[in-house]
Protein backbone atom coordinates (compact mmCIF):
# COMPACT_ATOMS: atom_id res chain seq x y z
CA UNK A 1 0.00 0.00 0.00
CA UNK A 2 1.06 3.71 -1.09
CA UNK A 3 2.00 5.97 1.65
CA UNK A 4 -1.12 7.62 3.20
CA UNK A 5 -1.88 11.14 0.28
CA UNK A 6 -2.28 13.57 4.06
CA UNK A 7 0.61 12.55 5.36
CA UNK A 8 2.68 12.32 2.50
CA UNK A 9 2.02 16.46 1.63
CA UNK A 10 2.86 17.01 5.22
CA UNK A 11 5.82 15.38 4.79
CA UNK A 12 6.73 17.23 1.78
CA UNK A 13 6.51 20.31 3.17
CA UNK A 14 8.55 19.31 6.26
CA UNK A 15 11.48 17.50 3.82
CA UNK A 16 11.49 21.27 2.37
CA UNK A 17 12.64 23.59 5.69
CA UNK A 18 15.82 24.08 5.96
CA UNK A 19 18.08 23.32 9.03
CA UNK A 20 21.17 22.13 10.82
CA UNK A 21 22.60 18.66 9.92
CA UNK A 22 20.87 16.72 13.08
CA UNK A 23 24.79 16.03 14.19
CA UNK A 24 24.94 19.97 15.16
CA UNK A 25 21.51 19.99 17.05
CA UNK A 26 21.71 20.07 20.60
CA UNK A 27 18.71 18.40 22.76
CA UNK A 28 17.24 21.88 23.81
CA UNK A 29 17.77 23.55 19.97
CA UNK A 30 15.88 19.93 19.20
CA UNK A 31 13.20 20.84 22.01
CA UNK A 32 12.49 24.48 20.74
CA UNK A 33 12.06 23.90 17.05
CA UNK A 34 9.61 20.55 17.52
CA UNK A 35 7.54 21.42 14.97
CA UNK A 36 3.93 21.08 16.05
CA UNK A 37 1.42 18.77 14.89
CA UNK A 38 -1.97 19.58 13.26
CA UNK A 39 -4.11 17.31 15.66
CA UNK A 40 -6.13 19.74 17.29
CA UNK A 41 -7.27 19.04 21.15
CA UNK A 42 -11.05 17.27 21.69
CA UNK A 43 -13.07 17.86 24.83
CA UNK A 44 -12.75 15.98 28.01
CA UNK A 45 -14.80 15.95 31.14
CA UNK A 46 -12.32 17.18 33.06
CA UNK A 47 -8.38 17.84 32.97
CA UNK A 48 -6.67 17.99 36.36
CA UNK A 49 -3.08 18.85 36.91
CA UNK A 50 -1.12 17.41 39.33
CA UNK A 51 2.21 16.88 41.15
CA UNK A 52 3.19 13.68 42.18
CA UNK A 53 5.83 13.62 45.25
CA UNK A 54 8.55 10.73 44.68
CA UNK A 55 11.69 9.92 46.52
CA UNK A 56 14.34 13.15 45.71
CA UNK A 57 12.14 14.37 42.48
CA UNK A 58 8.37 16.16 41.92
CA UNK A 59 7.03 14.93 38.95
CA UNK A 60 3.56 16.55 36.86
CA UNK A 61 0.44 13.94 35.98
CA UNK A 62 -2.16 15.56 33.69
CA UNK A 63 -5.31 13.24 34.46
CA UNK A 64 -7.33 13.07 31.58
CA UNK A 65 -11.33 12.39 32.66
CA UNK A 66 -13.46 11.79 29.99
CA UNK A 67 -17.14 12.45 28.98
CA UNK A 68 -17.57 8.77 28.20
CA UNK A 69 -16.86 7.36 31.16
CA UNK A 70 -18.96 5.14 33.13
CA UNK A 71 -19.75 4.50 37.01
CA UNK A 72 -16.87 4.25 39.39
CA UNK A 73 -14.67 2.10 40.25
CA UNK A 74 -13.12 3.17 36.75
CA UNK A 75 -10.06 1.89 34.11
CA UNK A 76 -6.99 3.84 34.04
CA UNK A 77 -4.20 4.13 31.45
CA UNK A 78 -0.43 5.31 32.60
CA UNK A 79 0.70 6.85 30.07
CA UNK A 80 4.25 7.85 28.43
CA UNK A 81 4.86 9.65 25.96
CA UNK A 82 7.41 9.16 22.95
CA UNK A 83 10.31 11.51 22.15
CA UNK A 84 13.28 9.18 21.81
CA UNK A 85 13.26 9.72 25.73
CA UNK A 86 14.90 13.46 24.67
CA UNK A 87 11.98 15.45 24.04
CA UNK A 88 8.57 15.11 23.95
CA UNK A 89 6.21 16.13 27.00
CA UNK A 90 2.37 16.36 28.41
CA UNK A 91 1.78 19.06 26.47
CA UNK A 92 2.87 17.84 22.71
CA UNK A 93 0.71 14.60 23.48
CA UNK A 94 -2.38 16.36 24.99
CA UNK A 95 -4.15 15.90 22.10
CA UNK A 96 -3.62 12.12 21.65
CA UNK A 97 -4.68 11.56 25.52
CA UNK A 98 -8.06 13.13 24.96
CA UNK A 99 -8.73 10.96 22.33
CA UNK A 100 -7.50 8.05 24.60
CA UNK A 101 -9.67 8.64 26.85
CA UNK A 102 -12.80 9.06 25.33
CA UNK A 103 -12.64 6.19 22.91
CA UNK A 104 -11.07 3.93 25.48
CA UNK A 105 -13.71 5.13 28.25
CA UNK A 106 -11.18 4.97 30.85
CA UNK A 107 -9.57 7.49 32.88
CA UNK A 108 -5.36 8.85 31.61
CA UNK A 109 -2.74 9.60 33.68
CA UNK A 110 0.00 11.16 31.44
CA UNK A 111 3.45 11.46 33.07
CA UNK A 112 5.91 13.87 32.70
CA UNK A 113 8.89 11.85 33.32
CA UNK A 114 12.29 13.21 33.41
CA UNK A 115 14.24 13.64 30.14
CA UNK A 116 17.80 12.95 28.33
CA UNK A 117 20.84 13.85 28.46
CA UNK A 118 19.87 15.53 31.68
CA UNK A 119 18.80 12.24 33.29
CA UNK A 120 20.25 9.52 31.01
CA UNK A 121 19.20 6.18 31.52
CA UNK A 122 17.47 4.89 34.38
CA UNK A 123 16.02 7.97 34.88
CA UNK A 124 12.95 7.90 32.59
CA UNK A 125 12.79 4.20 33.80
CA UNK A 126 12.36 4.60 37.19
CA UNK A 127 9.80 7.67 36.66
CA UNK A 128 7.79 5.65 34.66
CA UNK A 129 7.60 2.55 36.90
CA UNK A 130 7.13 4.46 40.43
CA UNK A 131 4.07 6.53 39.18
CA UNK A 132 2.41 3.45 37.91
CA UNK A 133 2.69 2.24 41.86
CA UNK A 134 1.54 5.72 42.96
CA UNK A 135 -1.46 5.53 40.63
CA UNK A 136 -2.14 2.56 42.17
CA UNK A 137 -1.78 3.34 45.78
CA UNK A 138 -4.19 6.24 45.44
CA UNK A 139 -6.67 4.50 42.92
CA UNK A 140 -9.20 5.13 45.36
CA UNK A 141 -8.56 9.19 45.95
CA UNK A 142 -9.32 8.94 41.54
CA UNK A 143 -12.26 6.24 41.68
CA UNK A 144 -10.31 4.13 39.87
CA UNK A 145 -10.40 0.06 39.92
CA UNK A 146 -7.20 -0.45 40.93
CA UNK A 147 -7.38 -4.31 38.85
CA UNK A 148 -8.12 -2.21 35.84
CA UNK A 149 -4.87 -0.33 35.18
CA UNK A 150 -3.07 -0.12 32.19
CA UNK A 151 0.98 1.18 31.48
CA UNK A 152 0.98 2.17 27.99
CA UNK A 153 2.82 4.73 25.23
CA UNK A 154 4.08 5.37 22.20
CA UNK A 155 7.62 4.91 20.61
CA UNK A 156 10.14 5.43 23.75
CA UNK A 157 6.97 5.90 25.58
CA UNK A 158 6.00 1.99 24.50
CA UNK A 159 9.62 1.12 25.55
CA UNK A 160 9.05 2.86 28.74
CA UNK A 161 5.64 1.09 29.56
CA UNK A 162 7.18 -2.47 28.65
CA UNK A 163 9.91 -2.23 30.76
CA UNK A 164 7.39 -1.02 33.98
CA UNK A 165 5.49 -3.79 33.49
CA UNK A 166 8.84 -6.61 33.12
CA UNK A 167 10.13 -4.47 36.62
CA UNK A 168 6.57 -5.30 38.06
CA UNK A 169 6.89 -8.71 37.16
CA UNK A 170 10.40 -9.20 38.64
CA UNK A 171 9.01 -7.44 42.24
CA UNK A 172 6.08 -9.53 42.05
CA UNK A 173 3.58 -6.92 41.97
CA UNK A 174 0.32 -7.12 40.52
CA UNK A 175 -0.81 -3.48 40.09
CA UNK A 176 -0.49 -3.94 35.91
CA UNK A 177 -3.73 -5.12 34.49
CA UNK A 178 -2.59 -4.58 30.33
CA UNK A 179 0.34 -3.08 27.84
CA UNK A 180 -0.85 -0.91 25.64
CA UNK A 181 2.30 -0.21 23.22
CA UNK A 182 1.99 1.89 20.33
CA UNK A 183 4.61 1.83 17.89
CA UNK A 184 6.63 0.68 20.93
CA UNK A 185 10.49 1.01 20.61
CA UNK A 186 11.16 -2.67 22.00
CA UNK A 187 15.06 -3.05 20.72
CA UNK A 188 16.38 -5.12 18.91
CA UNK A 189 20.28 -6.96 19.43
CA UNK A 190 22.64 -4.86 17.96
CA UNK A 191 24.00 -7.15 15.85
CA UNK A 192 20.81 -8.11 14.15
CA UNK A 193 19.09 -4.96 13.03
CA UNK A 194 15.44 -5.55 11.79
CA UNK A 195 15.08 -5.06 8.12
CA UNK A 196 12.23 -2.19 8.54
CA UNK A 197 15.04 0.04 10.33
CA UNK A 198 16.81 -0.01 6.69
CA UNK A 199 13.99 -0.06 4.63
CA UNK A 200 12.18 2.82 6.35
CA UNK A 201 14.91 4.48 7.97
CA UNK A 202 14.67 7.67 5.79
CA UNK A 203 11.98 10.00 4.52
CA UNK A 204 8.85 8.91 6.74
CA UNK A 205 9.49 11.45 9.66
CA UNK A 206 11.24 8.99 12.21
CA UNK A 207 14.86 8.00 10.71
CA UNK A 208 17.69 6.09 11.51
CA UNK A 209 19.77 9.03 12.28
CA UNK A 210 17.23 10.60 14.67
CA UNK A 211 17.11 7.35 16.15
CA UNK A 212 21.10 6.82 16.54
CA UNK A 213 20.87 10.75 18.22
CA UNK A 214 18.09 9.78 20.65
CA UNK A 215 20.30 6.73 21.73
CA UNK A 216 23.50 8.69 22.04
CA UNK A 217 21.41 11.39 24.29
CA UNK A 218 19.75 8.48 26.47
CA UNK A 219 22.17 6.13 27.11
CA UNK A 220 25.47 6.64 29.31
CA UNK A 221 27.19 4.03 26.58
CA UNK A 222 26.12 2.07 23.85
CA UNK A 223 27.11 -0.97 26.07
CA UNK A 224 23.41 -0.23 27.20
CA UNK A 225 21.67 -1.33 24.01
CA UNK A 226 21.61 -5.08 25.12
CA UNK A 227 20.50 -3.90 28.73
CA UNK A 228 17.01 -5.52 28.60
CA UNK A 229 15.70 -2.12 30.42
CA UNK A 230 16.44 -0.68 27.33
CA UNK A 231 15.85 -3.11 25.21
CA UNK A 232 12.93 -5.64 26.72
CA UNK A 233 13.04 -7.74 23.77
CA UNK A 234 16.20 -9.28 25.26
CA UNK A 235 14.46 -9.98 28.65
CA UNK A 236 15.39 -13.37 29.29
CA UNK A 237 11.77 -14.45 30.80
CA UNK A 238 8.74 -12.63 29.29
CA UNK A 239 6.83 -15.08 31.05
CA UNK A 240 3.92 -14.11 33.26
CA UNK A 241 3.33 -10.50 31.90
CA UNK A 242 0.07 -8.62 31.60
CA UNK A 243 -1.76 -9.35 28.44
CA UNK A 244 -0.54 -6.79 25.52
CA UNK A 245 -1.76 -4.43 22.82
CA UNK A 246 1.00 -3.28 20.04
CA UNK A 247 0.81 -1.09 16.86
CA UNK A 248 2.79 -0.64 14.40
CA UNK A 249 3.08 0.99 10.85
CA UNK A 250 3.80 0.30 7.54
CA UNK A 251 6.44 2.79 6.66
CA UNK A 252 7.95 3.13 10.61
CA UNK A 253 11.45 1.77 10.91
CA UNK A 254 10.41 0.31 14.29
CA UNK A 255 7.57 -2.00 12.36
CA UNK A 256 9.64 -5.08 12.51
CA UNK A 257 10.66 -4.20 16.29
CA UNK A 258 7.37 -4.21 17.53
CA UNK A 259 6.23 -7.03 15.41
CA UNK A 260 9.18 -8.82 17.11
CA UNK A 261 7.94 -8.00 20.52
CA UNK A 262 4.81 -9.51 19.78
CA UNK A 263 6.04 -12.33 18.71
CA UNK A 264 8.70 -12.97 21.39
CA UNK A 265 5.13 -12.37 23.52
CA UNK A 266 3.13 -14.61 22.65
CA UNK A 267 6.21 -17.37 22.70
CA UNK A 268 6.25 -16.43 25.87
CA UNK A 269 2.34 -17.55 26.54
CA UNK A 270 1.36 -14.20 27.02
CA UNK A 271 -1.92 -12.91 25.46
CA UNK A 272 -0.76 -10.41 22.46
CA UNK A 273 -3.41 -8.90 20.15
CA UNK A 274 -1.32 -7.20 17.15
CA UNK A 275 -2.20 -4.40 14.04
CA UNK A 276 -0.05 -3.18 11.81
CA UNK A 277 -1.58 -0.35 9.88
CA UNK A 278 -0.66 0.03 6.17
CA UNK A 279 0.34 3.23 5.04
CA UNK A 280 0.65 4.82 7.73
CA UNK A 281 4.49 6.22 9.52
CA UNK A 282 5.48 6.12 13.25
CA UNK A 283 3.77 9.23 14.68
CA UNK A 284 0.23 8.50 13.23
CA UNK A 285 -1.50 9.43 16.19
CA UNK A 286 -0.53 12.90 15.83
CA UNK A 287 -2.69 12.92 12.66
CA UNK A 288 -5.72 12.02 14.05
CA UNK A 289 -8.21 14.42 12.66
CA UNK A 290 -6.41 15.12 9.99
CA UNK A 291 -5.68 12.03 8.04
CA UNK A 292 -8.66 9.18 7.99
CA UNK A 293 -6.44 6.60 8.18
CA UNK A 294 -4.57 7.69 11.04
CA UNK A 295 -7.91 8.88 12.85
CA UNK A 296 -9.35 5.20 12.44
CA UNK A 297 -5.77 4.08 13.45
CA UNK A 298 -5.39 5.68 16.37
CA UNK A 299 -9.47 4.86 17.59
CA UNK A 300 -8.99 1.28 16.79
CA UNK A 301 -6.14 1.49 18.73
CA UNK A 302 -7.73 3.07 22.10
CA UNK A 303 -11.02 1.05 21.29
CA UNK A 304 -8.83 -2.41 21.76
CA UNK A 305 -7.64 -0.77 25.07
CA UNK A 306 -10.94 0.22 26.15
CA UNK A 307 -12.41 -3.12 25.74
CA UNK A 308 -9.86 -4.74 27.25
CA UNK A 309 -10.08 -3.00 30.38
CA UNK A 310 -13.36 -3.21 29.93
CA UNK A 311 -13.76 -6.79 30.11
CA UNK A 312 -11.75 -7.36 33.05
Amino acid sequence: MTLDPVIQQILDRLHALPGPPLSEVTPQAFRRRQIAMPMKPIPVREVQNLTVELPVRTLPVRVYIPNSLGPAPHPALVFFHGGGWVTGSIATHDPVCRVVAEVARCLVFSVEYRLAPEHKFPAAVQDAYDVSRWVAEHAERFGVDADRIAVGGDSAGGNLAAVTAILAKERGESHIAYQWLIYPSTGYHPDSPPPSLKENGEGYLLTEEMMIWFRRHYLNSLDELTNPYVSPILYPDLRGLPPAYIATAQFDPLRDVGRAYAEALRAAEVSVAYDNFEGLIHGFAHFHGVSPGATAALEKCAQVLGDALCAR
